[in-house]
């Protein structure tokens, strides 16, 4: 019986941590999309497009905890960099002492300008 419980609980506790996988991922890319719109306005102002780490980190944080699982985000490079963890309560494998299952996800935006030769 506890077999069968514990097979039932990876069915459907798996299968909630896998959906709440692919909503993490979607929610670091979003975060780190919005962290990549933080244009340096000084720098727009003297003719060129940079990045303004310090507002990139805020936005994509920002994002995340609008989002409602708070993240760390970094830039380097001009690259922002966002990570999402939390918890997952489980409904079945609690039965054998399992409450919740982690579930991360990390996502990279890089922000384009022009036209990039190439690209189709």
């Amino acid at each position: 019986m506890i077999g069968l419980m514990a097979l039932l609980g990876l069915v459907v506790d798996g299968g909630a941590a896998l959906t709440a996988h692919q909503a993490a991922e979607l929610e670091a890319e979003q975060a780190a999309r919005s962290g990549e719109g933080a244009i340096s306005v000084d720098a727009l102002r003297a003719g060129t497009v940079q990045l303004d780490p310090a507002a990139a980190v805020a936005a994509a944080e920002q994002f995340t905890v609008a989002d409602g699982h708070p993240g760390t985000a970094t830039v380097s490079g001009g690259v922002v960099t966002v990570t999402v963890r939390y918890q997952v309560p489980t409904t079945v494998l609690g039965i054998i002492g399992i409450r919740a299952l982690s579930v991360s996800a990390v996502a990279a935006a890089v922000d384009l300008h022009g036209v990039t030769a190439g690209v189709s």
